[in-house]
């Protein structure tokens, strides 16, 4: 138990590093004053540029997959793996760097499934890909993708521990996003890409 929570610990640590944050400082740039203020790869591409916005989205990703790899490493189980994944997610979500501030989770919890469940979490991407495509709102990949994810589990990686954290992982998607889900509805939600 002591090991679990030593590494609950570290992996929120490490989903705490906000890379969006860093990719502004070197550009000389507050990502917190700018655009939409979120920290994620979003408002990094709509303030700073594609590159660093990918750089983010890798970083933001790694999080997750080494949470979730470290958990496998030392054969804490299905539960706990996930479980380290879901401390990375709130990790970034609460970073301990920006006085539990952060972003809204949708990389890293993609990095997360990514070792999780590797089929649905290809399902997912391409869900996102595909609404983001025709919709042309991050959000809204966001938010249709990860819903679905419980779903997806239920049809092609059926496991009750993976239900579990997969319902955890949607649940706090579709928080962060609430006031996405907000402008979405009045119409005022800025579309990828989009300079604010």
């Amino acid at each position: 138990m002591v090991k679990n929570i030593l590494l609950f610990v570290l992996s929120f640590i490490l989903g705490s590093v906000p890379f969006g944050i860093i990719m502004g400082k070197v550009k000389g740039v507050d990502l917190k004053r700018v655009g939409s203020g979120n920290i994620g790869a979003t408002n990094v591409l709509r303030s700073i540029g594609a590159l660093p916005a990918v750089l983010t989205l890798l970083g933001d990703i790694l999080k997750g997959t080494l949470a979730v790899s470290t958990g496998r490493y030392f054969g804490v189980g299905t539960l706990y793996e996930g479980l380290i994944g879901v401390s990375a997610i709130l990790g970034h979500n609460f970073s301990l760097f920006l006085g539990f501030r952060g972003g809204k989770g949708v990389a890293t919890s993609l990095g997360v499934l990514v070792l999780y469940t590797p089929k649905v979490a290809f399902i997912t991407l391409t869900i996102w890909l595909v609404t983001v495509f025709f919709t042309k709102y991050s959000s809204m990949g966001a938010i249709v993708s990860f819903t679905l994810l419980p779903a997806n589990i239920v049809l092609f990686d059926y496991d009750k521990t993976k239900l579990f954290i997969t319902i955890l992982i949607a649940l706090f998607i579709l928080i962060r996003h609430k006031d996405n889900i907000k402008r979405l509805i009045h119409g005022s939600e800025k579309k990828i890409g989009e300079r604010t």
